[in-house]
């Protein structure tokens, strides 16, 4: 400790706190203007404006569940003149009678109080909170104080998680947990991070998804199991896009593609119900009925409709590329038909989803986990949940021949060979998982991040997310 620092201040080591500002509203909500309860209250929190009226002082307190107000009087209360002196932000515990104010304030009178921590930096004014958004993501702990609305979101993205579990393991699924370091990157096509393990001098990576480990969960016997899982994807930063968010991802024996759009539909619309009150909420000024069913619709069909193109596998594959230049997208040589279709459906027909749909029937090509379609050859049975012109999430009917999934490997190895970082590799363990037998199941992986989105009408990732990454500093 330096010499010239405050040696006056000593906070407690604890204090005895009996209410908070939520149950006291709850409690006393009948209380007349200018009446006592005769109830005695101990709360604590952090002081968030102060009115110094002379010989009567009001402050606003507030916890993590809300704000009450705290009256104090120079004759009632114990060393006045240091409260009238407080800085906001200052935090305190005070106990007093729960009162009524004359202008209808619930309160706590204060008798006796103590300083728990000062503020030594000062947050946002009473009415604009802070409003500079690079400040607000790198001081999450000022933001959370001085804007109710990040505080509301992340009050919201926490009963979204617990509220998933619930309605998960109602339904007989299990909740588990995998690794996040992965000896080879899999269950996504995505660039993953590397790292380095010293004792074993070997190179790790961080998980892009934790599907084929689930999976292998299935093949030992576990018939439903999800993970809420953090995962990371070295890619760039947008307002969709985190390196590191959160997926829920779900696997269910004896299921298919069907099946996985009846829980995702249940699923998004009980959350609506629980955190929104209503399956028809707003996004953006614009009103979303999320009610199911939802729509299902192939993706062919979705650009036909949106781009007034009707494109299909068997057409020459020069023209597929010519369409897709046509639509603005930059064509690599590589790039079969099934890759060429869905670059046009995402420059040309996403983004134009206000949804609720299902997007089904995506090409093989682009989905190397998803088993054959019963009867559309060189497609898949995959769907992408559409909502407000957003992916939520993705899900297939497994694929669980390995010697077909070998094949699948094998031509993700080659794309990488060619210089396609996104590209999966040949995961000898998952293939030998496989050849112990997996049953016919059902996949499905949300965006939890994007769903709290969706569910508290937010518009960037980073104000979901309580630390986003963000680029260094300047200065």
């Amino acid at each position: 400790m330096s010499d010239d620092a405050d040696t006056t201040f000593r906070p407690p080591y604890r204090v005895e706190v009996t209410d908070r500002a939520a149950d006291l509203h709850e409690a006393h909500g009948d209380l007349a203007a200018g009446e006592g309860s005769g109830v005695t209250a101990t709360v604590a929190g952090r002081v968030m404006l102060l009115r110094d009226m002379g010989r009567l002082c009001f402050a606003t307190l507030r916890d993590s569940s809300g704000a009450v107000q705290l009256m104090a009087t120079a004759k009632g209360t114990e060393r006045y003149d240091e409260l009238t002196a407080l800085n906001l932000g200052d935090w305190v515990v005070a106990t007093g009678e729960v009162v009524r104010s004359k202008k209808g304030e619930l309160s706590v009178r204060v008798e006796r109080w103590q300083l728990l921590a000062k503020a030594r930096r000062g947050f946002g004014d009473k009415w604009h909170g802070i409003t500079d958004t690079d400040m607000r993501y790198r001081q999450r702990y000022a933001d959370l104080w001085a804007n109710e609305s990040s505080r509301r979101v992340f009050q919201a993205r926490s009963r979204i998680m617990s509220l998933t579990r619930r309605f998960l393991e109602d339904r007989g699924f299990m909740e588990v947990e995998t690794p996040v370091f992965h000896p080879i990157p899999g269950g996504a096509m995505a660039r993953p991070f590397v790292t380095h393990h010293n004792a074993l001098d070997m190179d790790l990576y961080l998980r892009i998804a934790p599907e084929l480990y689930l999976k292998r969960l299935v093949v030992g016997g576990f018939e439903r199991v999800f993970e809420i899982a953090r995962v990371f994807r070295n890619e760039g930063l947008s307002p969709r896009h985190n390196p590191e968010f959160t997926m829920l991802e779900l696997y269910q024996a004896y299921a298919d593609l069907s099946d996985m759009m009846e829980i995702t539909e249940q699923l998004v619309a009980h959350l609506a119900r629980e955190v929104v009150g209503s399956t028809v909420i707003t996004y953006g000024g614009r009103e979303v009925d999320l009610t199911p069913p939802w729509r299902r619709a192939t993706l062919l069909e979705l650009i036909e409709e949106h781009a007034g193109v009707r494109l299909d596998l068997d057409m020459p594959i020069d023209e597929l590329r010519r369409v897709a230049a046509d639509h603005g997208v930059e064509v690599d040589p590589a790039w079969g038909p099934g890759k060429l279709i869905l670059e046009v459906y995402e420059k040309t027909t996403e983004a134009e989803l206000w949804g609720p749909v299902f997007v089904t029937d995506y090409p093989k090509e682009v989905s190397p986990l998803a088993r054959d379609h019963r009867s559309k050859p060189g497609m898949a049975e995959r769907f992408e949940p559409i909502v407000a012109g957003r992916e939520l999430g993705n899900a297939f009917t497994e694929l669980t021949d390995p010697e077909e999934q070998r094949r699948r490997f094998e031509e993700q190895a080659r794309a990488k060979a060619a210089g396609d970082d996104e590209a999966m590799v040949v995961d000898e363990d998952y293939l030998r998982a496989l050849e112990y037998g997996l049953p016919p199941t059902g996949g499905l992986g949300i965006g939890m991040d994007r769903l709290v989105m969706l569910l508290t009408d937010t518009h960037s990732i980073r104000d979901v997310v309580l630390f986003p990454t963000l680029r260094p500093e300047v200065g």
